[in-house]
């Protein structure tokens, strides 16, 4: 039987098939693409470097939080005891040394001048804390008035 012929035996006119066989091709091109999968991670990783092991176990101890309250006459208030304005740059400074860093939350009364919770702040900032927030209450839902 010659390529491209039918059987001769079975058929009477030798008729040249017309079609490719593609059944081959696809067998090459899926031992190439094997080959290709197989390869290219190999190559990726040739270069041989040690890599720091790390332990992933999470953190526990969670900074604590510092009120620092402003009446409306200007006095401070750290976590709801009295301190004068010459003892909380002291304060702030040995907050700012503890490793982690606690939360700074500033309570400014709505009366209170600006003066007074931006020299708290101020003092803050001096002494290296780093995360100062500020305490609101919410809005009351406005009425049908």
């Amino acid at each position: 039987m010659a390529f491209g012929m039918h059987d001769t035996s079975a058929d009477t006119d030798s008729e040249v098939m017309n079609e490719i066989n593609m059944t081959p091709l696809v067998d090459v091109m899926l031992v190439l693409l094997i080959i290709f999968i197989i390869t290219v991670p190999v190559m990726k990783n040739a270069v041989n470097v040690e890599l720091p092991s790390a332990t992933s176990q999470p953190v526990s101890a969670k900074p604590e939080t510092i009120q620092l309250s402003v009446d409306a006459q200007g006095g401070y208030f750290w976590n709801q005891n009295r301190v004068t304005q010459a003892e909380l740059p002291a304060l702030l400074q040995a907050e700012a040394g503890k490793n982690p860093q606690p939360d700074l939350h500033i309570r400014g009364d709505k009366a209170a001048r600006y003066e007074f919770v931006a020299q708290a702040m101020a003092a803050a900032q001096q002494a290296g804390l780093r995360k100062i927030g500020f305490i609101t209450e919410p809005q009351a839902a406005a009425s049908g008035h």
